[in-house]
């Protein structure tokens, strides 16, 4: 079955065009953002698949969006994530393969390459200067197309999230989620409630009209997955946030749900392949791949 599309036309001068890609094993969603002139687009955290009970991979999720992106004849000059995911595998790598643009991500990912590598007792393991092109840094820009893009450092759910603003687009990743679903979880390691509260704060002083792209929904009670709403809607409406909550009453309510989370049935095989910009760790003598996975330290 293909991954559920939804288109967000340009409201205008300035503003992308954005389809998002709805991953449903792992309740991910894939972006391309497109200047509406030129064609040029960018794609945002693309997901490479991972069966956890076979630890097979694919490229199938990756394949619909560069088909997608071809139907809409579109030239991709970017392949940027927002930081290194805990509940799937990025397609970075063989998405720079497949289209021959520069790829990139935070640069605090080598503060989190340096934690990982304590965890998994690989002390030369990741290089992430050398597998991704480009590590961004807090108040960077770039193009797509005509587009003005700008970078935020969004820490909270990792220490080295990114925001990619573009015009009237935010990609908000793990800092939101959908408004009756309020936020993100804060305690993966590097992560801080207090953190996240000033990514959130600082997020919602964009425009109301701001169109704010998360990076997961679960279809809350049975809805249809979404994730899609504006600065305006948060602030209405988002079961976290909306009203008059306090920092300490949010940071309290945060840490008292993450206390009650799981980690994530993919994270520990994740982070050793999004640490290397999605390549699975070298053959071993015998020509197949292998997992590390540390028993008993989470």
């Amino acid at each position: 079955m293909k991954n559920i599309v939804r288109y967000s036309p340009s409201t205008g001068a300035g503003s992308p065009d954005v389809w998002g890609i709805y991953e449903a094993d792992t309740g991910s969603i894939q972006y391309i953002v497109a200047d509406p002139k030129s064609h040029e687009a960018a794609l945002i955290d693309v997901v490479q698949n991972f069966d956890p009970r076979s630890a097979k991979t694919d490229f199938s999720s990756a394949d619909q969006v560069l088909a997608l992106a071809k139907e809409n004849d579109l030239k991709i000059t970017w392949v940027l994530d927002t930081h290194p995911h805990a509940d799937h595998f990025m397609a970075s790598c063989y998405l720079k393969e497949q289209t021959g643009a520069p790829n990139a991500i935070g640069e605090k990912v080598c503060e989190i390459a340096e934690l990982w590598r304590d965890y998994y007792n690989l002390p030369n393991a990741f290089a992430p200067r050398e597998d991704f092109d480009h590590l961004f840094a807090e108040g960077d820009t770039f193009k797509i197309g005509e587009l003005d893009v700008e970078v935020w450092l969004s820490p909270g759910h990792t220490l080295g999230s990114i925001t990619y603003i573009v015009g009237d687009a935010a990609f908000v990743h793990d800092t939101f989620m959908y408004p009756d679903s309020g936020t993100s979880r804060a305690d993966f390691p590097g992560g801080s409630s207090k953190e996240l509260w000033d990514s959130l704060q600082r997020i919602l002083a964009l425009p109301d009209e701001t169109r704010l792209f998360v990076g997961h929904d679960y279809g809350k009670n049975g809805r249809d997955p979404s994730w899609e709403a504006t600065v305006a809607q948060h602030k209405a409406s988002n079961i976290h946030l909306a009203g008059d909550v306090t920092e300490a009453a949010y940071r309290k309510q945060r840490d008292e749900r993450d206390a009650t989370l799981a980690l994530p049935d993919r994270m520990l095989h994740a982070l050793q392949v999004n640490l290397r910009a999605g390549k699975l760790p070298e053959p071993e003598a015998d020509g197949h791949r292998y997992f590390k996975i540390p028993a008993n330290k989470f």
